[in-house]
């Protein structure tokens, strides 16, 4: 398998980090959107990343949430990060709508602030964009304070899921692109909880440390 796309993507990088917490061989080929668009747009006709070029496939899968549950698919029940059904899945599945919910918007702000010229940005727009980031967040940072007060390691429970791989990559994304909207003091119970998954091998491969 290998991926196409640099981690500094949200949507990439929690790709990536599922890949490596499942175990499976896989490659990455690191396209970016600014400057090897035409590349991409070979691949994947929408000109967005991640792609998934998979060996014995006609077709590159696209879309994260496509990818993912090939990924799932793969890994098997043991290993998957969704759950197959029932009530576990659907939290899970909530909590990362919520996360990447949150990325999207954080994304369209960025792109807002960065690519546009200061004088034709407009700011409801940027503020609406903000504060639907900040309200995902938020209500990350509440089922994270929960769970902690539960005992809990991670956000549904005792192991591992793709809701934990989100947020974690959602929020840095924030930090990184936005960090007026997630300074140190902002969503605490959820920063701590990254600041524990950041120790792990398959946060510590995708940092976004490298591209400040």
């Amino acid at each position: 398998m290998i991926v196409v796309g640099r981690d500094l993507s949200p949507f990439v990088r929690r790709v990536m980090v599922s890949l490596k917490l499942t175990g499976l061989p896989h490659e990455q080929k690191p396209l970016a959107t600014t400057t090897d668009m035409d590349k991409i747009r070979a691949i994947n006709p929408l000109a967005r990343v991640p792609c998934l070029l998979v060996e014995g496939e006609d077709q590159p899968l696209v879309d994260s949430w496509t990818i993912l549950d090939y990924i799932d698919e793969q890994a098997g029940p043991e290993k998957a990060l969704i759950p197959a059904k029932g009530r576990e899945r659907r939290a899970v599945l909530r909590l990362v709508a919520l996360a990447m919910g949150a990325a999207e918007k954080a994304v369209q702000s960025f792109y807002e602030r960065t690519r546009r010229p200061a004088e034709k940005q407009h700011k409801p727009w940027l503020d609406h964009l903000d504060g639907q980031v900040a309200g995902g967040l938020g209500e990350l940072d509440k089922v994270a304070a929960a769970a902690a007060a539960k005992g809990w390691p991670y956000l549904t429970g005792q192991r591992i899921t793709q809701a934990d791989v989100s947020a974690v990559v959602a929020l840095e994304f924030v930090r990184h692109t936005a960090p007026y909207l997630a300074g140190p003091e902002a969503f605490p119970a959820l920063g701590a909880l990254a600041a524990r998954l950041d120790e792990m091998p398959a946060f510590k491969a995708t940092s976004l440390e490298r591209f400040k």
